[in-house]
């Protein structure tokens, strides 16, 4: 007689636990145990239990490799998930067995969970084991599938359409999360299909919605969402939220206006990778010496800046003729401007030239910091319009949410559970598929937020986004290739360069760890098929088999396979953090980072007031969408707590090679988190979105 002592582990969130029946099955080399019900007086499976339990069986069952847990029908109980954390298993030989779910059981079913140790197929030699990592692929990639969102997009996962029930009472309609007069749904029913494994905690998710339903009522109430006017004060803006206050909000509402702090926000506000060095200007923006020689200080002219690399061109040319809308039955604009700027003598990067057309010509005259103080403050505004729409379809929604959904979908598909891989991925993949989905219920659906509060519409951000996607490279997405390509290395007062190269080399010193512990050689990488067909699956779903892109179809040696999964998980963590952390704090002041204007881009000069001014701005209602969900996407998460990046509260890895380098990987981050608050001491804006802690895993707002 064999005896084995059992440790179940029940999931902390609210409603982890179940009242169902649990029984196990224990399978080891030299045999398999009988089907036995975990079963003690009072409560088992309780939320947030660790439950012990004794196993008898016949015979020593010798290594053990797999489990089974069996979900059944517990007399008259109504069938209820369960979410299982982990079962630890001890031997007769003392020997401890980890067997990692961190998964749902939502109906009667069973699951088979594998032994934790890390394991590529050529580590498999058992005809079970190899069966089962086949088995679990077959299952996943039958549910988890890839369906087109938009024609030229990344690819996302299915899910089921939902349709409305019919109420059972037609006399007293049910509040369905919409707030009349207000063109956001608030809606549970937004994710109601997904699987309960890609979802929020029953506490996240009613967190999220609940906080943004009060705040849409309390702006429904004080009329802010059924005016359609101009704000007729500037300082008006500042009701929309009068309790928001960061020192980076308030700076900002105090500075905007400024040309140093508009030039600041290229290097280190919420887009700060779209300058780059200007070594000869482009004959489709004609400045001249003698335009902006009163701005680069005595002794010098503009070739002589140009050679000295102090001259800087942001170029928002991808957005040239896409098409605008109507908000509240007024023609909304766009523009594709390019700005020129000069770091000058005393360290500020300083805009020196706006041409608000890829097209020169004598309606398009080239704004000058010495133009009458409207002119160049309204062209300073349109640069603002052309970097939200950059920062919000570009850099945020598809270079982070759209592209690290299709990451996360491809490991979902084509690594199972015992992999190495997914074991380093899976952290970085938490809740991204959830808050996506509740993004394209709320903010990419006919009569969304795009559609209501954006000069360009829901289709005018789909055409900018496939864009986009079409010139991504691989190689931009290499953050020491992307700074040095950009010319922008060596600009002094760049702080988000300096963090995201300490945080991407922590990473990359970390995922070399793991990556070479389980990939001893070139050959193991190139001989890997799970590896192989995950690269694939990628490249053709998120990039959609776009041999320009560079991306790889395969991987054939170790330092390939490093890069492509430090890249992967600094997408789905850092890169995140640094786009979507500041949103409120640079937004809510809205003349700062307007999603709409209402009148087009001036073509003379001498003729903006602030009368125009205020005309061009969003108008009061477009103002609050916008800000509403700006706010509820930029607040930290209620329950469960953030899981910072390096943090791992899932024990997927158990032998001690990976989890010392977890640890070292800690270490390092805590050291880069200490030397980046030591420097915003002496900051007077402190910049702190890659602050380690402050970088989430993954994609999970």
């Amino acid at each position: 007689m064999a005896t084995y002592k059992v440790k179940v582990a029940t999931g902390d969130d609210f409603l982890s636990g179940t009242m169902d029946s649990i029984s196990l099955t224990i399978v080891g080399t030299e045999g398999e145990s009988h089907k036995q019900r975990l079963n003690h007086f009072g409560r088992d499976f309780a939320t947030g239990a660790v439950d012990e339990y004794t196993v008898q069986c016949q015979q020593d069952l010798g290594e053990l490799i797999i489990i089974r847990l069996h979900k059944e029908r517990y007399s008259f109980f109504p069938k209820n998930p369960w979410y299982c954390n982990y079962v630890q298993i001890c031997a007769p030989n003392g020997r401890i067995y980890h067997f990692p779910a961190y998964q749902w059981m939502d109906g009667y079913e069973t699951l088979a969970l594998r032994e934790a140790t890390g394991k590529t197929t050529a580590d498999d030699c058992l005809p079970i084991l190899l069966e089962h990592r086949r088995e679990e692929i077959r299952a996943k990639q039958d549910f988890y599938r890839w369906r087109v969102f938009v024609p030229g997009l990344p690819n996302y996962v299915h899910i089921p359409s939902y349709r409305p029930p019919v109420r059972r009472n037609p006399n007293r309609p049910e509040w369905n999360g919409y707030i009349p007069g207000f063109p956001i749904l608030i809606n549970f029913k937004a994710t109601r299909f997904l699987d309960l494994n890609l979802r929020y905690s029953f506490i996240k998710t009613a967190s999220f919605f609940f906080r943004l339903g009060p705040m849409a009522l309390r702006f429904k109430l004080r009329g802010f969402v059924d005016c359609k006017r101009s704000w007729k004060r500037l300082k008006d803006i500042k009701k929309v939220f009068p309790a928001y206050k960061t020192t980076i909000s308030e700076y900002v509402a105090e500075h905007w206006a400024e040309d140093s702090f508009f030039g600041y926000q290229y290097l280190n506000g919420i887009n700060p990778s779209v300058i780059r060095r200007c070594t000869q200007i482009p004959d489709k923006f004609p400045v001249t010496d003698d335009m902006v020689a009163p701005f680069l200080g005595e002794g010098t002219c503009l070739q002589a800046e140009l050679e000295k690399g102090n001259i800087y061109l942001a170029d928002y040319r991808i957005l040239e003729g896409i098409p605008t809308v109507e908000l509240n039955g007024q023609k909304q604009h766009q523009c594709a401007p390019l700005c020129l700027l000069h770091f000058n003598a005393e360290g500020n990067l300083m805009p020196i030239a706006i041409q608000l057309s890829q097209t020169p010509g004598p309606n398009c005259p080239i704004f000058l910091p010495n133009d009458c103080e409207w002119d160049w403050l309204l062209a300073k505004t349109w640069v603002r319009n052309a970097e939200f729409y950059y920062h919000e379809a570009i850099a945020h929604l598809l270079g982070s949410h759209l592209i690290g959904e299709a990451f996360c979908l491809a490991v979902l598909r084509q690594l199972p559970m015992c992999h190495p891989l997914y074991k380093l991925l899976v952290p970085h993949t938490r809740y991204t598929i959830q808050i996506n989905s509740i993004g394209r219920a709320i903010l990419l659906n006919e009569g969304g937020l795009t559609a209501r509060a954006t000069s360009l519409g829901l289709k005018g951000i789909a055409e900018l986004m496939a864009r986009y996607l079409s010139e991504i490279t691989y190689e931009s997405c290499y953050p020491p290739y992307d700074f040095v390509e950009r010319g922008v290395q060596d600009l002094p007062g760049y702080y988000y360069r300096d963090d995201c190269l300490a945080v991407w080399d922590a990473l990359e010193r970390y995922v070399t760890e793991i990556i070479t512990y389980y990939y001893p050689c070139d050959a193991a990488v190139e001989g890997d098929p799970e590896l192989q067909c995950w690269v694939q699956e990628i490249f053709k779903e998120c990039l959609l088999g776009r041999e320009s892109s560079g991306f790889p179809t395969c991987l054939r040696t170790v330092p390939e396979l490093i890069r492509y999964v430090a890249i992967i998980i600094f997408i789905c963590s850092a890169k995140h953090a640094a786009v979507n952390t500041g949103q409120l704090e640079f937004t809510s002041w809205m003349p700062n980072f307007p999603s709409s204007m209402r009148n087009p881009p001036m073509q003379a000069k001498g003729l903006s007031t602030q009368e125009t001014f205020l005309d061009t701005l969003p108008d009061v209602k477009t103002t609050c969408i916008i800000l509403l969900v700006l706010w509820t996407l930029t607040q930290p998460p209620a329950l469960p707590p953030q899981r910072p990046l390096g943090y791992f509260s899932d024990i997927h890895f158990v032998e001690d090679v990976p989890r010392r380098s977890m640890e070292t990987f800690r270490q390092r981050l805590a050291q880069i988190s200490h030397n980046i608050r030591q420097r915003n001491k002496c900051l007077p804006i402190p910049y702190y979105y890659l602050d380690p802690v402050l970088i989430e895993n993954s994609i999970s707002i």
